[in-house]
């Protein structure tokens, strides 16, 4: 047998690389394909980076690895945020507090270099009855303090495969950095990061366990401006090692008479409103309304002006052609807000809120 020349292994040598390289870029197209989240990872890579472009980010972004792109695509523009301090009523104390704990430090930093305990918060929390403006006065504090906002959906940490959540859950602290300043927002914190048990499913006990790992890691660095912010209507069902990461805690509460006044006079502030609305005696008799609440009363008043319109369009309608004819001006044009129309609302809403039981049945009535 004759032994082979070196141009027969060299040629075999090319071969047997072509045909690897080949099967090794085959092989992954084909597990490419085979991912079922491949389109949400590419949707996903489109979405961060057009928002990064968006915000002028001059951060080094070029190395984002694939799970901090997917957390990427949930990042928000601060500017994109129509909600500031002035859309807030009746937490003026909340309020100044986080500009003083808060914005204050990320803002000005340069002025609180000489001293450790003058730096930001690593967490904050928002806790309080649902409805009351937890979410709005996030929102309010990434508009104002102008940082990066991620507003992390718990459903995004969740994975089928093994390993993935914690994957994911580091991402989010390794972007957060790499684009600090930036608070991390976690709505209804506590499904996300409520007490462990021993009936916890492994996956999820050790992403909890990932999570407040890595959030300790922003604790020991004092030069890292990452503030985690939470909000919750059940704070006694978080963790207590992740009430101890959250030493900054905001109790936002059922609006009393004055501040329902003070979000009232907000709500119709650009409304057309009618010389009879008492907007003390309303926010007299909405005891136990929360926040929202106000605004649904002030939105089922609205809308009563569009219901009396639709009713009369027939006789408007008839008597137009009358006016026109006696060279008068038709005005075909809502009427404003009336008492009537928020004494009504009223009634309707704490009619139902004490059907759903969520409102005590002695209130008070307006005549």
């Amino acid at each position: 047998m004759m032994n082979p020349t070196k141009s027969e292994i060299l040629n075999l040598v090319i071969r047997l690389a072509f045909v690897s390289v080949a099967t090794f870029w085959s092989a992954k197209w084909i597990i490419n394909q085979l991912d079922p989240t491949n389109k949400s990872k590419k949707k996903a890579k489109e979405t961060a980076m057009k928002q990064l472009k968006r915000m002028n980010c001059d951060k080094n972004l070029d190395n984002l690895n694939e799970y901090e792109i997917m957390i990427a695509s949930h990042i928000v523009n601060p500017q994109d945020i129509n909600v500031t301090w002035e859309d807030i009523a009746g937490f003026d104390d909340i309020v100044q507090d986080l500009r003083e704990t808060v914005i204050l430090p990320i803002q000005r930093k340069d002025l609180l270099t000489d001293s450790a305990l003058t730096t930001a918060p690593k967490g904050v929390l928002l806790h309080g009855p649902p409805g009351c403006g937890k979410t709005l006065i996030a929102k309010a504090t990434a508009h104002e303090a102008g940082t990066f906002f991620i507003n992390l959906d718990v459903s995004l940490l969740t994975d089928k495969w093994y390993g993935e959540s914690q994957k994911l859950a580091r991402a989010v602290f390794s972007l957060a950095v790499k684009l600090q300043p930036c608070i991390i927002f976690i709505d209804e914190i506590d499904s996300f990061l409520r007490a462990r048990t021993t009936s916890d499913h492994e996956a999820t006990a050790m992403m909890k366990a990932q999570f407040m790992s890595l959030w300790d890691g922003l604790i020991t660095d004092p030069n890292c401006t990452v503030i985690v912010m939470g909000a919750t209507n059940r704070p006694q069902d978080l963790d207590k090692a992740i009430l101890r990461r959250m030493p900054s805690t905001f109790y936002v509460s059922m609006p009393h008479i004055v501040q329902r006044k003070q979000i009232l006079s907000l709500i119709l502030d650009n409304e057309p409103v009618a010389d009879d609305v008492d907007i003390d005696a309303i926010a007299k008799s909405s005891e136990g309304f929360s926040g929202s609440d106000l605004r649904e009363l002030c939105r089922s008043a609205a809308v009563f002006r569009l219901r009396d319109y639709l009713r009369q369009k027939i006789s408007t309608n008839i008597n137009r052609s009358r006016n026109n004819s006696e060279g008068e001006v038709f005005h075909d044009a809502l009427r404003p807000i009336t008492m009537d129309d928020l004494k009504y609302a009223l009634n309707k809403m704490r009619q139902s809120k004490i059907e759903c039981g969520t409102l005590a049945a002695s209130r008070i009535e307006l005549d």
